[in-house]
């Protein structure tokens, strides 16, 4: 009896060049990517987020709950969930970023003229979608009305 565990030796196929009707299309032709992070500019420096899977896990555990029920769920959700979630996607790209060092950001952000519902729309929500939480279609439809959702406030 073979190999029983995967799945991998069932997938594979030899395409030959010689075959007439062989195409290899690679995965990245036919998909586009998604912007690889989602930047924060708070002074002169621009911090780079994003969610790893590990960091995900970590809202999810913390919090109990999925983490886009957690933060687009029917209300804005409390700033320090905002924070907590901003901290998980700074962290593997910010070395040593902690949460009070996301405070003293926001609060710098906010000295700059920043506010709860601009970061709401202008940084955890894309931290969403540039962390594969929504398809690229859907990721742009939700940007466009959260746009004009802070044009009409």
């Amino acid at each position: 009896m073979g190999n029983l565990g995967g799945l991998d030796e069932d997938a594979k196929q030899e395409i030959r060049d010689d075959e007439p009707d062989a195409k290899v299309t690679s995965f990245e032709q036919k998909k586009a990517k998604r912007r690889p992070f989602h930047y924060w500019k708070v002074g002169d420096r621009d911090y780079k987020l994003k969610l790893t899977t590990r960091m995900i896990e970590k809202l999810e555990n913390k919090y109990r709950k999925n983490v886009l029920n957690l933060v687009a769920g029917d209300d804005i959700p409390p700033l320090s969930v905002m924070l907590t979630v901003t901290q998980a996607a700074m962290a593997p790209w910010e070395h040593g970023i902690d949460y009070d060092d996301t405070k003293t950001l926001y609060d710098r952000w906010t000295e700059e003229g920043g506010n709860q519902i601009d970061f709401y729309t202008g940084v955890v929500m894309p931290i969403l979608a540039v962390s594969g939480f929504f398809t690229g279609k859907q990721a742009e439809s939700m940007m466009r009305s959260l746009q004009d959702t802070d044009e009409l406030m």
